[in-house]
């Protein structure tokens, strides 16, 4: 004997009187067509096998089926009364036997109330839809089988179709019972790992009352979520469609869970509008052979014993019964169908939208390139804000945004890095041109001042100022001038080594040709005292060698400078995250601080040498143009090591050039101006009388 046991009605309603086995006050309504249908497919197949003497020889197979009405207590119910036999009901018909098998049931709550219940006794329990991965663990349910593969599965392939659309924003609908939950858990474990996210979980069942099924409506309709799933038996979706229909909810793509995709209801004209093209996965049918002659014979008056035949037939003919062909009349039915249940296989999905395009279900757009995601606090992975990526870092293939390497910048798009801009101190930039020209300038005036020395030479204000360390120093300053032409171009490694090296030079040979005049003024003032032997021992001789040791010794520094650690063109990004700097790297920093050094050495000596020496005559020596120019000359070089500090990238160059250019051009002025003046506009003290004027009274 097989107990097979079905919910051919699906809904538990109220009655006033008892009925069959049923609880007190509770009866069952709603004859499933599809589910008898599987209840004579069971009677098919235990005739089939009656029939073959090969299968099981000398052993006939019965069968007894009884109604479950979808609910775990009526099916343990049935379960137990089929297991355990039952006495005569009615005169003539012997007790019942045991069953040997059973087949039940659809739903994973009432297998799961049968197998744990039976399974200590070994009974087989085969089940032909109950999916639920729990059903597997086989320590707890040893002799539960199925012909139906888990919901493990069916929840990869759901969570792949979500992604294969696009889906990254989805709903929700579980049955409140084992089905619906693990069916759920195991769909959102399965979605979490692509990264899709559950916007709401609802929860429904076909006994709830109708303000819960209306809340979750609800809660569809305000999140504006455009694709749902529904991990649910038919019967327990019912009662939602027809809200949903009630209410014109439309424009939402259903994911179906096996339990209801091929389900007949949902393609009823009614409910078709509201959740028709909704997409889910089916096991693979295939045609059984003499099924459809078996289903089309199934006759009310023949078979008037058989379960749930009147049942059927109350379903086929509404009214009353009438002797008809079920061939002629029903035989486009679905219920004849050999295959089984239609497939969810058509050429073109019938999209819930109007324009028949793929439905977006998104929380947040993807980020356009340029920008990343910024998470949302309080609200899952999925929805999340766009922020356009820093400054230095691009997001082109990414969710992220990645920095750019040093030599390069993003675009304003944040799109692409692109290269930086080298920047260096050009000859045709404003500011290039400006000091090119001022250069130039004082280089053209330094060789005009010394002309007018070479032409003058034998006046006596050019004596009286030592014509020979005058053309020096103004030698000396036309190559100042020409200083600054090697810090303006692009640096290479030549041109970072003449640059400082020329620097220090030129300004050691025009400080030292100072403190040659310097010690001139001062042994001058010497001699014209009575008995002084100064004057001889500082001739012109004894200047030039000053002049050239002094010289000389910055030479050395610059010579061990290019030999040890030479200055040499580097590229510098901490100035500026959009340009590269090229720049000269002075090499060495302390032979760099040592020319700087020495020239301040030399310029130190000769400010206390000339201040010492400021109260001389006036119109005989020129220690207060010294004094005043020196004193300028270190006001220039003080204020340039904070400018020069804090200038950035090619301005720190310019700094240097204005340094150098200010501190010429005050000792050309401070030297060179008065004498000028003097030499070409009063000519008339350009005389012997008038210099030595002074130099007689101080004699006195």
């Amino acid at each position: 004997m097989i107990g097979g046991i079905f919910p051919v009605f699906n809904k538990e309603i109220a009655s006033i009187s008892t009925f069959d086995q049923k609880p007190s006050g509770v009866r069952c309504a709603g004859f499933d067509l599809r589910v008898f249908r599987w209840t004579q497919v069971l009677a098919f197949a235990i005739e089939e096998i009656n029939e073959d003497t090969v299968l099981l020889p000398n052993i006939s197979l019965g069968y007894r089926i009884l109604d479950s009405c979808a609910s775990p207590t009526n099916t343990l119910r049935a379960a137990l009364s089929l297991a355990g036999g039952e006495e005569e009901t009615e005169p003539g018909v012997s007790c019942l036997p045991a069953i040997s098998a059973l087949i039940a049931e659809s739903g994973s709550s009432q297998s799961l109330a049968v197998a744990g219940t039976l399974g200590p006794f070994q009974l087989p329990i085969v089940s032909y839809f109950s999916t639920c991965a729990c059903l597997s663990d086989r320590s707890k349910y040893p002799s539960f089988f199925r012909t139906i593969p888990s919901d493990y599965f069916q929840a990869k392939a759901l969570a792949a179709l979500v992604k294969r659309f696009g889906w990254r924003w989805i709903g929700a609908i579980q049955s409140d019972n084992d089905y619906g939950r693990h069916g759920v858990l195991a769909f959102k474990q399965e979605v979490k790992k692509l990264g899709v996210c559950i916007a709401f979980v609802g929860t429904i069942l076909r006994t709830y009352p109708v303000e819960k099924i209306k809340a979750v409506v609800e809660m569809i309709k305000e999140s504006g979520i455009k694709v749902v799933l529904a991990f649910v038996p038919e019967g327990d979706f019912y009662p939602l469609m027809t809200e949903m229909v009630k209410q014109n909810i439309t424009g939402i793509q259903w994911i179906a869970s096996e339990a209801w995709i091929t389900a007949p209801r949902p393609s009823t004209p009614e409910i078709y509008q509201a959740f028709g093209g909704a997409l889910g996965f089916v096991v693979q049918k295939m045609a059984i052979p003499k099924l459809k002659p078996f289903l089309t014979g199934i006759n009310p008056y023949k078979d008037a014993s058989s379960a749930f035949v009147r049942e059927f037939w109350k379903s086929m003919v509404t009214d009353h019964l009438q002797r008809v062909s079920f061939k002629n009349k029903f035989g486009d039915n679905v219920f004849f169908d050999e295959n089984g249940d239609p497939p969810a296989s058509y050429d073109l999905i019938n999209w819930q939208l109007r324009d028949g395009q793929v439905p977006i279900s998104v929380c947040s757009v993807e980020c356009p390139l340029g920008t990343r995601k910024a998470q949302i606090k309080g609200k899952p992975i999925c929805c999340f804000d766009c922020i356009p990526c820093p400054d230095g870092t691009i997001a082109n293939t990414t969710a992220d945004c990645i920095a750019c390497k040093k030599e390069f910048w993003s675009n304003e798009r944040r799109t692409e890095c692109i290269p930086k801009t080298t920047e260096f101190l050009t000859y045709y930039e404003p500011m290039g041109i400006a000091l090119t020209v001022v250069s130039l300038m004082g280089a053209s005036l330094s060789m005009a001042t010394m002309l007018i020395f070479i032409c003058y030479r034998n006046t006596p204000v050019v004596k009286a100022s030592n014509s020979e360390l005058s053309i020096f120093l103004l030698f000396s300053l036309f190559l100042c001038f020409l200083c600054p032409l090697t810090f303006i171009g692009e640096p290479t490694v030549w041109a970072c080594m003449l640059r400082h090296t020329a620097f220090g030079v030129t300004f050691a040979l025009c400080i030292s040709c100072i403190l040659g005049k310097t010690i001139v003024v001062v042994t001058a003032f010497k001699a014209s005292f009575p008995g002084s032997k100064v004057a001889g021992k500082f001739g012109p001789m004894q200047q030039r060698v000053i002049v050239c040791c002094c010289t000389l010794v910055q030479i050395l520094i610059c010579v061990l400078w290019l030999k040890i650690s030479p200055p040499f063109p580097a590229l510098v990004f901490k100035h500026s995250n959009k340009k590269i700097i090229l720049e000269c790297n002075t090499g060495s920093e302390a032979a760099f601080y040592a020319v700087l050094g020495y020239i301040a050495l030399l310029s130190i000596i000769c400010l206390i040498l000339a201040f010492l020496a400021r109260k001389l005559p006036d119109n005989f020596n020129e220690a207060k143009f010294i004094t005043f120019s020196m004193l300028i000359f270190c006001a220039v070089w003080i204020a340039f090591i904070p400018a020069y500090v804090s200038s950035p990238g090619k301005f720190t160059v310019a700094v240097e050039i204005f340094a150098i250019l200010s501190s010429a051009f005050s000792l050309l002025f401070s030297i060179f101006a008065p004498k000028c003046y003097i030499i070409l506009i009063k000519p008339e003290k350009n005389t012997k009388k008038h210099v030595m004027g002074k130099m007689f009274n101080v004699g006195q």
